[in-house]
């Protein structure tokens, strides 16, 4: 019998459409998606940890310290290695997401990486001492990074100096993204905003 993400959500059958990211995002089946960091010191060794485990990690943060979108986010290290709490948010906000959507959560989240994933960025290089930006392509390891720090950081933004809980806030960033609505989807603007950059220094 397959095991079941907190005994709940299948992982068979899960559609991943962009190749890039089907190298790098692991669907390897767990009850509880905790390793214990024992992929810290192997070579791409975060390739073969769950990417529940992966977005419950980019949750345990202490804020960004410096503004993002016109606000300074710092949650005083709340979450910071509150490996358990995490997932428990996570768990509620799967269920948020579930209930709305009526898919499987975990093909929800990996719709919204999909959607969320720059292919491009910009990067300096310096040449006879001057310094300048250049169009670089973008790794898949560092795509999916990319796209699971912005959904992270879109919840905390959310749920900063509100009403609304971290669970309510993960739910709703992951469910826009999903459906690739740029308006309300902090991560998809990201994204945008991170390739036009890069059409720029072409």
């Amino acid at each position: 019998m397959t095991e079941k993400l907190f005994n709940k959500y299948s992982m068979d059958n899960i559609e991943i459409t962009d190749r890039s990211l089907a190298q790098v995002i692991s669907l390897r089946p767990v009850v509880i998606p905790h390793s214990s960091g024992r992929h810290a010191k192997k070579i791409l060794g975060k390739a073969k940890v769950n990417i529940v485990e992966r977005l419950a990690n980019k949750l345990m943060r202490g804020g960004t310290g410096e503004k993002t979108s016109g606000k300074v986010i710092r949650t005083g290290g709340r979450l910071q290695g509150k490996k358990f709490r995490v997932m428990k948010i996570v768990e509620k906000a799967f269920e948020i997401v579930e209930k709305e959507t009526k898919q499987n959560p975990i093909q929800v989240l990996v719709k919204a990486v999909e959607n969320s994933a720059p292919c491009e960025d910009v990067t300096r290089v310096s040449y006879g001492g001057v310094s300048y930006q250049i169009a670089v392509d973008i790794s898949a390891t560092r795509r999916l990074d990319m796209a699971l720090r912005n959904i992270a950081l879109a919840a905390l933004m959310g749920t900063f100096n509100k009403k609304k809980t971290l669970s309510e806030s993960l739910a709703s960033e992951i469910i826009y993204t999903a459906k690739g609505d740029a308006q309300n989807s902090y991560a998809i603007k990201k994204k945008d905003e991170c390739e036009r950059m890069a059409r720029s220094a072409r």
